[in-house]
């Protein structure tokens, strides 16, 4: 059975949205690093709003619901968060557009985070993070709506912290976060934030894009030959995977 005979099957089951089974396990995929570099006047040169969401932050609107430099959720509007409309910052950078537009999928916000240096890992912990509203108004039997990251700035110290139980380190993984670093989560599934010590601010380009046969194709095609994200282990250590698996 295809994916988009899975969808439908699914509509007519009343199964309420298509989910990429690679997100099954953990609720996350990391991928290749973009080896692309992208000129970094391209993500300088935007207008920022002072939005703030999981830390001391900044956003650049690149699609918002209806085509203005508009951060808040496409519920607002009375729309799912699902195509977007490009905003005139788009305008200034099409590398990061054609980054969208690549994966094929359908999108929803998109938006270039600008995130000042965290405080503390605790206080990232505590205070920042946060579950998203990602699927609001999304028809039954559509595709689920998940976020993907592209990291602009080489900032080899930082990572995602994810979490199934905000509460509970055993079910946390740390991403890496290193210039190209690409990964897709459910964040309406995953408590996130992320801890970065800085000296300079930390960007990244988020993308809301609907779970389908595109999005799966799109993560396939740049499967990585390491893991690059980190797990608790039962005692609650922290390890690291690397290439062919190993755990340090």
């Amino acid at each position: 059975m295809t994916l988009n005979e899975q969808q439908s099957a699914d509509a007519l089951a009343g199964v309420a949205h298509y989910e990429l089974p690679e997100l099954g396990p953990t609720g996350f995929v990391t991928l290749r690093r973009e080896r692309h570099r992208i000129d970094p006047s391209e993500w300088e040169s935007l207008t920022y709003l002072d939005w703030k969401s999981g830390g001391d932050t900044n956003f650049a609107v690149l699609a918002s619901a209806m085509g203005d430099d508009d951060p808040r959720g496409f519920w607002e509007h009375g729309r799912p968060d699902k195509d977007g409309k490009w905003t005139a910052n788009a305008l200034r950078t099409p590398s990061l557009c054609d980054w969208v537009t690549s994966v094929g999928a359908r999108f929803g916000r998109v938006r270039v985070i600008k995130l000042w240096p965290s405080l503390d890992e605790e206080t990232v912990v505590q205070r920042h993070m946060h579950l998203d509203d990602n699927n609001r108004l999304n028809p039954p039997g559509e595709g689920r709506v998940v976020r993907a990251w592209l990291n602009l700035t080489d900032d080899p110290d930082s990572y995602m912290l994810l979490r199934e139980n905000r509460d509970d380190p055993a079910t946390e993984y740390r991403i890496p976060l290193p210039r190209g670093a690409q990964f897709v989560v459910d964040t309406e599934r995953l408590w996130h934030a992320v801890f970065h010590p800085g000296p300079e601010p930390r960007y990244a380009m988020i993308a809301s894009l609907e779970s389908g046969p595109a999005l799966q194709e799109w993560i396939e095609a740049r499967r990585p030959t390491r893991v690059a994200a980190q797990s608790a282990s039962p005692d609650g250590e922290i390890r690291t995977e690397t290439e062919a698996g190993a755990v340090q």
